[in-house]
């Protein structure tokens, strides 16, 4: 398989969420001396937030990045913000893909949004393409990998990198466990748990500051990394959807990691839900995963259960968020109508780890 091939091609947009290819035309023509040519544009699968396509003029490509369409809170989706993150980590971390053009012009596409370059490469969604195979080795040194990369993420020195201002880490565990819970509360529905037991444990189990800031990620899993082979394997080389990156505890970003982790021997309802092939065979378990990024880091908490129940609280809140959209009616994608029973799952998983029935 060549270096360049990809694990799925853009699509024709969705139904709902297509852009006016004259419309990007036009803006490209006045942004970019000299340009003139039609572009084509599609849509790249997966994904429930940010929306991503694939805009051709030519020889040339670019993804697109904006906003979905129907949603009120243009806090959880600044492009600019976004924007900004990428184009100023790039001499950093060499994993994020390079920025071409802003707008933040509502009138073109109905909300900001951004242009890139396009990372060609593998990404894993639930299950392996059919011409992708991956050894129990392999898929162990894919774990250490990745694993590699979020702890060069967290070592970037961020304020060096022009990032200071993206973020207070101080206090930033407490905002996360309030803000989410207020965000549950605000989006919940009558089909899905009150959660309020497990909200009020995060609220008394919070670990004491511990005065560790890092620029994280907050969404960093195997469907956000692109991969391409190499002579011992499969390797990442780039990382995608930056749009919840900030200053906080990288543990914080760990838990959230692991949430999306659904390894072999987890009960059905969570095999139902899971998104990443993580349950392969060679595939590192949770446990390990933590153990290894503390010997990566030398970090290491005193315990980790309370970073695995906010991140698969963290979550339930984001499927929940998305499913609270579909019920108004403000998107009717399809995908979205089982996300309510996902945030059950999620809740449930969350409950057991709290109450000491599952380990992480």
């Amino acid at each position: 398989m060549s270096e360049t091939a990809l694990p799925e091609e853009a699509r024709p947009q969705r139904a709902g969420e297509a852009l006016d290819p004259a419309v990007v035309a036009g803006f490209l023509a006045r942004a970019l001396p000299g340009f003139d040519s039609a572009v084509e544009i599609s849509q790249f699968p997966g994904g429930a937030s940010n929306l991503t396509y694939l805009v051709r003029a030519g020889s040339r490509e670019w993804v697109l990045r904006r906003p979905p369409f129907g949603t009120k809170a243009r806090s959880a989706h600044d492009m600019g913000r976004e924007y900004r993150i990428l184009s100023r980590i790039s001499g950093a971390f060499p994993y994020a893909p390079r920025t071409l053009l802003f707008c933040a012009d509502r009138e073109v596409l109905g909300e900001e949004f951004y242009l890139m370059e396009r990372l060609k490469g593998r990404i894993l969604r639930r299950d392996l393409p059919a011409d992708m195979s991956l050894s129990p080795t392999q898929a162990t040194a894919l774990c250490r990998n990745l694993v590699d990369v979020q702890a060069e993420l967290h070592e970037v020195d961020y304020a060096a990198a022009g990032l200071g201002e993206m973020g207070h880490p101080e206090g930033y565990v407490a905002r996360q466990v309030s803000g989410w819970s207020q965000r549950y509360r605000a989006a919940r529905t009558d089909d899905v748990p009150d959660n309020e037991t497990l909200m009020h444990w995060l609220e008394a189990n919070q670990p004491a500051e511990s005065g560790r800031a890092a620029l994280i990620h907050n969404d960093y899993k195997f469907d956000n990394v692109v991969l391409r082979p190499g002579p011992d394997g499969w390797r990442i080389v780039g990382v995608l959807d930056w749009e919840m990156a900030t200053l906080g505890d990288p543990f914080m970003d760990l838990g959230a990691s692991l949430a999306y982790w659904v390894q072999a021997d987890d009960p059905e309802p969570l095999q139902q839900i899971r998104m990443l092939p993580t349950h392969l065979p060679g595939m590192m378990r949770r446990a390990e995963l933590v153990d290894y990024y503390c010997e990566r880091t030398g970090l290491a908490p005193a315990r980790f259960d309370f970073y695995y129940v906010y991140g698969l609280f963290r979550l339930a809140v984001i499927v929940q968020q998305i499913y609270y959209r579909f019920v108004l009616g403000q998107t009717k994608n399809p995908r979205f109508a089982p996300f309510g029973q996902f945030c059950t799952v999620l809740s449930r998983s969350a409950e057991a780890v709290a109450a000491g029935k599952t380990r992480f």
